[in-house]
């Protein structure tokens, strides 16, 4: 099965796709889509939404997997970037696929065993988990890595209780 990872973002999103068969799990492939500062937000969530319907099509995921938002204070960041989140959902919609949605928190948890884990803690699990020599970069593809990895852990325990 093929897992579809994002960590929405207007600047930068992070997306990832791994592949898991049985306790074989797998990276295909990975990157960030970079929008243009000075572009309009309606151009910049454009890219974002057909670069989402092209990675969906190249990889095939049976199912997306999307960060939930937190923002505890910049309400300014919180809309622009739900607003990515809403067309990077839409294209998985229209692509026929399901999402799902972790907190920023549940993936820390998940990968690192820990709630208040720092970046460069889940960045090296991240490679661990993976069997990758180095760290994945940019900070935003690692992310969507993680929490194409979170789910990939919730459907095995899904799977075994049910």
């Amino acid at each position: 099965m093929n897992i579809f990872g994002i960590d929405p973002g207007t600047a930068r999103v992070g997306w990832a796709c791994i592949t898991c068969e049985k306790t074989d799990i797998r990276v295909l492939s990975y990157g960030c889509i970079t929008t243009n500062p000075p572009d309009t937000q309606e151009k910049r969530l454009w890219l974002i939404y057909h670069t989402i319907l092209e990675l969906l099509k190249r990889f095939k995921p049976a199912i997306v997997s999307v960060e939930d938002l937190f923002f505890a204070t910049n309400a300014t960041t919180a809309i622009a970037v739900g607003q990515s989140r809403g067309v990077i959902l839409l294209a998985a919609s229209e692509s026929g696929l399901p999402v799902v949605s972790y907190t920023p928190l549940a993936v820390k948890r998940t990968i690192t065993g820990s709630g208040t884990a720092q970046k460069v803690q889940m960045q090296r699990m991240v490679a661990r988990i993976l069997k990758l020599k180095e760290i994945p970069k940019p900070d935003d593809a690692a992310d969507a890595l993680a929490i194409a990895l979170t789910h990939a852990y919730s459907y095995k325990m899904k799977e075994k209780v049910l």
